[in-house]
């Protein structure tokens, strides 16, 4: 079955030198983007980290430091790429999670505010642990009933995610043809900063989901314990999570 959309939507696939969004880049980056029209465009580029991958990443993905030693940076790369997403929602395995953060993540580190909050994300990961709790290769052989050759390749686990998410909307009939409808399905948690430091309770409001003040109200401790924003700001967290701290700092202080 067919993605019903009212805009595009991009899958995108990143291997990396690591899983800490925090520190680690990308030295590979698929995008498929879909249009309404049906049509398609995929762009695969290989980027140089800036820093060394280290041997067991390299292991998995096949990418090593002479692959990309002459590839352009992800600074190089960063305006033409957030051209061609343009406004679209976005969509992956286990992307929510783990390549959505680290794409932001690389987008401020240059200086280019990349932003998700208009955007539906798309975890095609979730929807598979939500129906039949299972890895990518046997997702695609499930869903596709094919072999996923080249795993761990940004651009065939890319495209196979996306004949995953299409076939799951055929096979399930609870599961509507809306992107809107997919990215809700697909949330596990409700972040507010993308990798789950800040959530939203039930209240709709912004709480810490981590260390001493974990289920508290950011605002409450942003008044009651000013010096634990400075702690933040200087720590070792994602810049969204900063981002998303100091816009709630903002707005308390503007309500004031």
């Amino acid at each position: 079955m067919k993605l019903s959309l009212t805009k595009p939507i991009v899958f995108f696939d990143l291997e990396t030198t690591g899983v800490d969004v925090a520190k680690d880049r990308i030295v590979e980056i698929s995008i498929l983007k879909l249009n309404p029209d049906g049509t398609k465009d995929i762009k695969t580029r290989r980027v140089n980290p800036g820093i060394p991958i280290p041997k067991g990443a390299s292991e998995v993905h096949g990418i090593y430091d002479d692959d990309v030693k002459d590839e352009p940076t992800f600074k190089a790369l960063a305006k033409s790429l957030s051209q061609f997403i343009g406004n679209s929602d976005l969509a992956g395995y286990n992307s929510n999670k783990f390549d959505v953060p680290l794409l932001v993540e690389e987008f401020l580190r240059v200086g280019v505010d990349f932003d998700v909050a208009n955007r539906d994300l798309v975890d095609v990961q979730n929807i598979f642990h939500k129906m039949e709790q299972r890895t990518l290769v046997a997702a695609y052989k499930f869903y596709c009933d094919k072999e996923l050759e080249n795993a761990h390749s940004a651009e065939a686990d890319n495209i196979a995610t996306y004949e995953i998410l299409e076939a799951q909307i055929e096979r399930y009939s609870e599961l509507k043809n809306d992107i809107n409808f997919l990215s809700e399905f697909s949330t596990r948690q409700k972040n507010a900063d993308l990798i789950g430091r800040i959530v939203f309770d039930e209240n709709n409001t912004e709480v810490f989901n981590f260390g001493k003040h974990k289920g508290k109200a950011v605002r409450d401790i942003l008044r009651e314990e000013p010096s634990y924003y400075a702690w933040m700001m200087k720590g070792d967290f994602p810049e969204y999570t900063k981002k998303v701290l100091t816009q709630i700092k903002l707005r308390d202080f503007n309500q004031s």
